[in-house]
């Protein structure tokens, strides 16, 4: 769910032009345009994380492939938080960086073979529409680009908590 406008006399006023570090947020935080499909943008959104993710997972180095998780979060932090203020909404539905970093840690040294990928994209997105804690938290209490990250973050989480239940019951083979 998207939140409200962060500022609702800022979201009438005319727009302000926008700065090169505005233009690179919006376009990290939309997933490099993924975003702005026009429907479900968190899920079409996951879905181009996909392949992204599988291009992780073929890291040389698990200590790599963190590092570039890490980093891309931080970055997220940064970018989702920037492009909440361009669009006037904290969690705005263009914004879809967020679930790139949880289905990334959801999937964080797990071979992403079509097992993996399919379980890890459906319970992950069930996980980010239904929120369970700390997501709902961090999506209600945190309006700003780390709480919006956060909760796609714990989403994560939990996804991958159900990922390693399946696999070390045996109901998912890696």
């Amino acid at each position: 769910m998207k939140t409200a406008p962060l500022d609702p006399e800022a979201a009438q006023a005319s727009p302000t032009p926008r700065s090169a570090a505005d233009h690179f947020a919006v376009a990290w935080a939309s997933g490099f345009g993924a975003g702005y499909f026009p429907w479900a943008s968190g899920t079409f959104g996951t879905l181009v994380a996909l392949p992204v993710a599988y291009a992780l997972s073929l890291s040389p180095s698990r200590s790599l492939w963190a590092l570039l998780v890490v980093t891309y979060t931080l970055v997220t932090f940064w970018a989702a938080h920037r492009a909440g203020k361009q669009f006037g909404v904290a969690d705005a539905r263009q914004i879809v960086a967020d679930e790139w970093a949880g289905f990334f840690v959801a999937v964080l040294f797990l071979p992403l073979h079509w097992k993996v990928a399919v379980w890890g994209f459906l319970l992950f997105r069930f996980f980010d529409v239904f929120k369970p804690w700390p997501a709902n938290y961090f999506d209600r209490r945190w309006k700003n680009g780390v709480g919006v990250t956060l909760d796609d973050l714990a989403a994560g989480l939990w996804t991958r908590l159900a990922l390693e239940v399946a696999i070390r019951f045996g109901w998912l083979e890696v």
